[in-house]
């Protein structure tokens, strides 16, 4: 069997472009047309937990390095 079975499948496609299954470890997983590149896999509490982070990274430098 492939090994990137579960990655195929139309339900775990949300919208067509986000990647949301549980059953497959990986954060970060091939797009649908691999050429493409790569996108994440939503349904890690990891990914959210490493957007957040960005998030506030980026909203902290503009409160406080950008007082002019």
């Amino acid at each position: 069997m492939d090994s990137d079975f579960e990655h195929v499948k139309p339900e775990n496609w949300k919208w067509g472009i986000f990647y949301v299954n549980r059953r497959d470890n990986r954060l970060i997983v091939p797009k649908r047309t691999k050429n493409l590149g790569w996108t994440l896999n939503f349904a890690h509490v990891k990914v959210w937990i490493g957007l957040a982070l960005i998030l506030l990274i980026i909203i902290a430098t503009e409160l406080f390095f950008n007082k002019a």
